[in-house]
């Protein structure tokens, strides 16, 4: 039987889901990236999922962008996962963060999979593994394995500020852009639980199910873990077309009222607020992508889409451009990250802004996970509505954040984190639909 037919026959259900992570989730290493079946013409796949370790690479600050593209090299043809952390900048424009880190993630890491899954609702196929692999005896072992996640005991996360300091900040955070140090900020907050015992896989399930977003990752790398429910693609890669789709706006969703959902819809297309904040991370992407794309080829392909999702309507914009010619990843990076929507403009000092006043460090929130395919392509999302955890500190921890301009309203702002933070407050409760 040709392995890539192995799985060919296997309906793919949720609980057959939950079976290979379950498996793949024993392994040191493990990357599950999962579309959530949403629409897409730039989604090249509806899950991929890479466990076990060929080889790796953890980066530094003192790292050199050789040492990125040299790995990337020796490992062209394969499939690699990884992330870059938002504490990757430090590499990038020397700002150091002081902060503990009790999550764990490295600045950056990437793995060569041992063996790498590839599926949608209509089967899996075996996209890559090591010659030992034996796919019939894995596959007997994975659907022999629970099929539903462990009961999640109720757990309450407390925030580092309270709304009093939050509303502070904000003002501390108008003044500068009133003085002009920066236009737009990316100010975030986080809640944590130590020390707490929880299943990631249990957490992921719920987190999921309850927010199904069309960048969902299940990411482990040693102790630490990633549960994520992302809406936001932060950069993609299809020959020689870079695509970003930055999301600045946000509106809670009216399930049960089509007529206050679709008004909802409506004032977050007109808020000038929401416009504003959306139109300058465009152009700060347009900006970041002509330094490595031809001038001329980078284009605004929508401005100010509204996407709903199960929880809240978004502002989406699509900006791509056509690579230059034999530009390294490294150079991709530099040009790009951190992302624009998790930063502000201009990025270099609002991120010296955000280590100055944001209480917590961000560390994997507000970075990238995601994949490099054998034919060089990439696709990476930014890390926002996510549950970050590390096993043996037993230190849980979630991050919410907006975008801060002159009109921002603090106490709006304040409500405005807290509803991107419901789905994950009501997984952790066992409300809602987790």
């Amino acid at each position: 039987m040709n392995k890539q037919e192995l799985f060919s026959g296997v309906r793919v259900t949720p609980e057959l889901i939950y079976q290979l992570l379950n498996h793949a989730s024993r392994f040191s290493s493990c990357c599950f990236l999962d579309n959530r079946e949403y629409d897409s013409a730039l989604h090249a796949h509806e899950f991929l999922l890479g466990f076990g370790e060929l080889a790796s690479i953890d980066l530094t600050s003192d790292s050199s962008p050789d040492e990125l593209d040299s790995f990337l090299e020796a490992y062209r043809g394969h499939w690699v996962f990884g992330h870059f952390s938002y504490d990757f900048r430090q590499n990038l424009y020397g700002i150091d963060c002081k902060k503990p880190d009790p999550v764990g993630f490295a600045q950056a890491r990437l793995f060569v999979p041992a063996v790498c899954l590839k599926g949608n609702a209509e089967g899996i196929m075996l996209a890559w593994s090591i010659p030992e692999f034996d796919g019939e005896a894995f596959l007997q072992e994975v659907m022999q394995g629970p099929v539903m996640p462990e009961p999640l005991l109720p757990v309450s996360l407390k925030p580092k500020i309270d709304q009093n300091q939050y509303i502070g900040i904000i003002e501390k955070l108008r003044a500068h852009i009133l003085r002009g140090d920066c236009y737009e900020i990316n100010f975030c907050q986080e809640f944590m639980a130590m020390p707490v015992a929880v299943s990631p896989l249990s957490v992921y399930q719920g987190l999921t199910n309850a927010s199904p977003n069309p960048f969902s990752c299940f990411y482990k790398a040693g102790a630490s873990y990633l549960m994520c429910a992302s809406p936001e693609r932060f950069l993609a890669k299809r020959g020689q077309k870079l695509v970003s789709q930055p999301i600045k706006g946000t509106a809670k969703r009216h399930p049960d009222n089509v007529e206050a959902d679709e008004e909802a819809k409506m004032e977050l297309r007109n808020s000038r607020k929401e416009l504003s904040e959306n139109v300058m991370v465009v152009d700060l992407v347009r900006n970041d992508l002509s330094k490595i794309c031809d001038r001329a080829s980078v284009q605004v392909d929508e401005l100010f889409g509204i996407y709903s999702y199960p929880q809240v309507h978004q502002m989406i914009s699509t900006v791509s451009g056509v690579l230059s010619k034999d530009v390294p990843f490294s150079e991709i990076l530099a040009a790009t990250f951190p992302m624009g929507s998790m930063t502000g403009a201009p990025k270099k000092r609002v991120m010296e802004l955000i280590e100055q006043y944001e209480p917590s460090r961000r560390g994997l929130f507000s970075g990238a996970v995601g994949y490099f395919s054998p034919d060089g392509d990439f696709d990476f999302n930014v890390v926002i509505r996510s549950l970050l955890y590390n096993e043996s500190t037993h230190y849980l921890s979630y991050q919410v954040g907006g975008g801060i301009t002159w009109y921002s309203n603090p106490e709006e702002e304040y409500k405005e984190c807290m509803l991107k933070a419901e789905a994950i407050r009501k997984v952790l409760q066992g409300e809602g639909n987790a």
